[in-house]
């Protein structure tokens, strides 16, 4: 059984840092791109970051200079360290994995899905 569990989410304050991780466990995931995405309430589910197995990564606009993907393929882990957090970052996070051939920052490239992990920026 496949399986991805996000963790390290939290409440923090404006201009803290968070880091986030996911597991990945259930099989390997070699070849595989790792993708973040987040949901505000209201709001529809949206790309963060993605890293594909080569190492390469992409940001959305909102991540860019702040958030900073990584991945330990030893570990089958994939991780995201957020910086300068700001209230509109409040959101669950999900960790997401997907074939590395698809665009990376479309959510329905990705075969699985974690359960999301919450991350609440106060002002």
């Amino acid at each position: 059984q496949v399986q991805l569990v996000e963790s390290g989410g939290g409440l923090v304050q404006a201009g803290d840092s968070l880091k986030i991780s996911c597991a990945a466990s259930g099989r390997t995931f070699s070849g595989y791109a790792m993708g973040w995405f987040r949901q505000a309430p209201g709001k529809e589910r949206e790309f963060v970051a993605a890293i594909k197995w080569s190492g390469s990564t992409y940001y959305a606009d909102s991540a860019k200079g702040r958030f900073t993907i990584s991945r330990d393929n030893a570990k089958n882990t994939a991780y995201l360290q957020m910086n300068s957090l700001k209230p509109e970052d409040t959101a669950v996070y999900y960790c997401a994995a997907g074939p590395t051939y698809l665009s990376v920052i479309s959510s329905r490239s990705y075969d699985y899905w974690g359960q999301g992990t919450q991350v609440s920026v106060s002002t």
